[in-house]
Parts: structure tokens; sequence; C-alpha cells
């Protein structure tokens, strides 16, 4: 414990902090390839990036018959 009664929290996620953002880049770059190539496109592509684990599991999901 420290002087003033307060712990002190050790948070050692960066690795996966560091796997997932490099999963984001690559997911980016897959949407935005696939995309028209126009303003729109590039720009949905990005937050699709972000979202395509849901895609995933709701195919798996229907894949299913759940």
């Amino acid at each position: 414990m420290s002087e003033n009664g307060r712990g002190r929290v050790v948070v050692q996620s960066a690795q996966w902090g560091f796997f997932f953002f490099i999963a984001y880049i690559g997911a980016a770059v897959y949407f935005v390839s696939v995309s028209d190539g126009s303003f729109w496109g590039v720009v949905l592509g990005l937050p699709q990036a972000i979202v395509w684990p849901a895609y995933v599991v709701y195919h798996v999901l229907v894949l299913l018959h759940v």
C-alpha cells in the first residue's frame, strides 16, 4: 500500500491492445480494398472494420440455424 492508503493498480493488457489494433488495420485494409473506391466507400469501410466480429457472429448463428 502507498502512504495515502490507496493501492496501486497496474493494467497489463498492452499485448491485447496491440493485437486488436493490428486486427483493425488489417480489417480496414480489407474493407477499403473491396469498396468501389469512392469517398463514401472508403469512409464506410472504416466503421465496418470496427464491427466485423459482429458480422462473423451473425453468420455463424445463421449457419447454426439459431
